[in-house]
């Protein structure tokens, strides 16, 4: 197969090679001899070392009916491959062919490759060693003195070719590298001199055409590839004649042309003048611009000069302001000293206040109930006076009665009626006790009404809270495979949507959004500081012109609902970001927001440079250390506002505190973002159960209360028929005509 260099050596005595054997996997060894020849005893032939397309290793895996076959090291001249039926022989010999890139008909063995795969086993490797080395090597600075060809078939019939150096680096995947080597070596894997397979044996020999002969004597000898070779090298002539004349004939018309345009050339030899005209004619121009404007300047400079003049008292003025300025600071200073030795007042007077409530709370309770027995004695009173007045009426209608009645009978009816007067009395004790009862159960109907009403708002915040909290947690689950979910449920169908109308050419140029999704958090602690401050900018759109706005407005009305849709921002697309070195703040320890940001987009951070201005905002870790930066001193040079981990705002005057606790568009932890989520969601519920719990214990009290009070109001209307009714027994016993004098101590 490959070029072997055999050199002939006069020795006296004939010389013996070392055998050597290798062993299959069956156990069958691989041996390689050299026999021994002589003539006439004086000379023996002695075979040297190949250099360049010797085998010499092969290793099969799953390759036909073999699990693992090989390696086996071949030796540099001949070699015998022996061995039992079935041991792996034929297997190289097809491994040989289709390792070098013949075809599967080629190997008599199958019309496939993959009929190659072991069954069972998803693909076949075939791994070949050639030699490369001495002066005909092949790219021997490549691959060094050894070429690895690597073969991979799949079970669907395809192959893939890794071409390795001895070091088992990759240098090519291409069949051209593997044929190139194949040409250089002369390695003719269909040609039966070559290999010869068992099949091409049989049939060679038990033909006796003598067809079949030439044709395997024209394979033999190359003369069958020769004549391919001339065939397409006399094709390629033909191609290239025509070609030629082709070229020849596209000359003739470009000498033509030539011609033409040098003719014509120099028809406008007067071009220079005229060029040298039009410098002058420039010339001439700039000179008019220059007078043009000189004369525009001078009433300028002399405005300029009458301004100069009366700058003077606007110098003085300036001065008189610096002052009234610089005294104003000093008040300003002097009111924050005192704003925040207040707040710190405030927040420690803070415990106390709380206190102080509650004990406001408790008084105002007992103030209510002193004024309820207030108002009920005060109506009791009333009624008092009221019988004391019918009891003088009823004295003196008694005094002047002049009926004469026995001492016994006048005794008994006076005993009967202080009888009837001490069980009244007890009736009247019963009935305040059963009022001041009844007050006390109305207060606690009331309270636990008002607890009620508080325990059923906060259920209902709660409720609400874990609506939104799981919510958030769903959609911040489905974020973990669409990351477009975290702007919105219906985020990721818009997109598509968009994509959708964009390649249908409903936009001059594709909408970008949304925005926080090409926002990416340097520092993962200012998350929530971002947020704060750009708000709903992270879920805006942004486009390039009004046509592709009002079409972006449409697609959003499909998906959102009013009030709800993103916003889009207008703004001219171009392809660098803006220089904002003059206007942005530079601060040694703090970054911007711009700077504290990676965004991928261009137009992306010139939207919220325009728009929001992130090139002139601070981002402040510590809330104490912000209003040092921003307060106490004179905030650093081009800086608006600054944002606090937290999410606090900051301004040199005023200081806002967030609403935002926690990241929701731009976090990169997804997953102890999902746990917190978790963790407040059953925080939540537990205490949305709390709340229900405590609602139904308040409830039962209500009743209870509420049964008390109707039992008690039974109760006192008993108590006053029992009044009514010994009020009237009194009356009549009063209304009596007694003919001896009445005994008015008694009533």
């Amino acid at each position: 197969m490959g070029k072997r260099k055999e050199e002939s050596i006069s020795k006296p005595r004939s010389c013996k090679r070392q055998r050597q054997e290798y062993t299959s996997e069956h156990g069958d060894g691989f041996n390689e001899e050299n026999s021994q020849s002589s003539a006439d005893g004086n000379f023996s032939s002695l075979s040297t070392a190949g250099e360049v397309g010797i085998i010499e290793s092969v290793h099969l895996k799953n390759f036909m009916c073999h699990s693992m076959l090989g390696p086996f090291q071949f030796g540099s001249n001949l070699n015998f491959v022996v061995g039992s039926n079935g041991s792996g022989k034929s297997s190289v010999l097809t491994a040989l062919i289709v390792g070098l890139g013949g075809k599967a008909t080629a190997t008599n063995r199958g019309s496939s490759l993959k009929m190659f795969v072991r069954d069972g086993e998803t693909s076949a490797d075939i791994s070949i060693t050639l030699r490369n080395q001495g002066r005909d090597a092949f790219k021997p600075d490549v691959y060094g003195s050894s070429i690895i060809v690597n073969q991979h078939i799949n079970l669907d019939g395809s192959r893939s070719y890794r071409l390795k150096s001895k070091s088992g680096t990759l240098v090519s995947s291409k069949k051209e590298e593997l044929v190139g080597i194949l040409d250089h070596f002369n390695i003719q894997v269909d040609n039966p001199v070559s290999i010869l397979t068992q099949e091409m044996s049989k049939h060679f020999l038990q033909s006796k055409n003598e067809s079949d002969k030439y044709k395997f004597f024209m394979k033999a000898t190359q003369l069958e590839q020769m004549k391919e070779d001339y065939s397409y090298i006399m094709k390629t002539k033909e191609n290239t004649c025509i070609q030629i004349e082709q070229g020849v004939e596209r000359l003739r018309e470009l000498k033509q042309l030539y011609c033409e345009k040098r003719e014509r050339y120099k028809s406008i030899a007067f071009v220079n003048e005229m060029r040298n005209h039009l410098e002058d004619l420039k010339h001439k121009m700039a000179w008019a611009v220059v007078g043009e404007m000189e004369r525009e300047i001078q009433p300028i400079q002399e405005g300029i000069r009458a301004e100069e003049k009366n700058m003077e008292k606007f110098v003085q003025k300036l001065g008189e302001c610096q002052v009234k300025v610089n005294e104003a600071e000093e008040k300003y200073k002097a009111i924050q000293d005192r704003l925040i030795t207040i707040s710190e007042e405030a927040q420690a007077l803070h415990p106390q206040c709380i206190s102080l409530k509650a004990d406001v709370q408790a008084k105002r309770k007992a103030v209510n109930e002193a004024e309820a027995f207030y108002n009920r004695f005060k109506t009791e009173l009333k009624r008092l006076g009221k019988d004391d007045e019918q009891l003088r009426k009823r004295i003196e209608e008694l005094k002047s009665s002049a009926n004469q009645v026995s001492e016994t009978e006048i005794l008994e009816r006076q005993r009967k009626i202080a009888h009837l007067r001490e069980r009244l009395k007890a009736f009247h004790d019963e009935e305040v006790m059963l009022g001041q009862q009844m007050d006390q159960f109305q207060q606690a109907v009331y309270k636990c009404k008002e607890e009620h009403a508080r325990v059923r708002r906060e259920s209902y915040d709660a409720r609400q809270a874990l609506d939104a909290k799981q919510k958030q947690l769903r959609e911040l689950k489905e974020s973990k495979t669409n990351t477009f979910k975290r702007f919105g449920p219906h985020m990721p169908a818009f997109l598509e949507a968009v994509e959708t109308s964009y390649r249908q050419g409903h936009f001059k140029h594709k909408p970008i959004g949304p925005l926080g999704a090409f926002i990416h958090l340097k520092d993962a602690e200012l998350t929530l500081a971002v947020e704060a401050c750009l708000k709903s900018l992270v879920q805006a759109f942004c486009c390039d012109n009004h046509h592709d706005e009002r079409t972006l407005q449409l697609l959003m009305s499909k998906y959102y609902p009013r009030g709800f849709r993103p916003q889009i921002i207008v703004i001219k697309f171009q392809d660098k970001v803006y220089d904002v070195t003059r206007r942005a703040v530079h601060h040694p320890e703090f970054p911007s927001v711009l700077t504290a940001l990676e965004i991928d987009h261009v137009m992306v951070a010139n939207c919220l440079i325009d728009v929001r201005g992130i090139e002139t905002v601070l981002l402040i870790k510590s809330s104490r250390k912000a209003r040092e930066v921003m307060q106490s001193n004179r905030p650093p040079k081009n800086c608006r506002e600054a944002f606090t981990a937290e999410g606090d705002q900051v301004f040199e005057r005023r200081y806002y505190s967030s609403d935002y606790t926690r990241p929701k568009f731009l976090t990169k932890d997804v997953e102890a973002e999902i746990s917190h989520l978790e963790k407040e969601v059953e925080d939540r519920k537990t205490q949305l159960t709390a709340s229900q719990q405590c609602l139904y214990s308040i409830e039962k009290e209500i009743r209870q209360n509420e049964d008390h009070l109707n039992s008690h109001r039974r109760h006192q209307k008993e108590l006053q028929i029992k009044i009514r009714t010994t009020n009237a027994e009194i009356a009549d016993l009063e209304n009596i005509e007694e003919h001896q004098s009445v005994d008015i101590r008694t009533l």
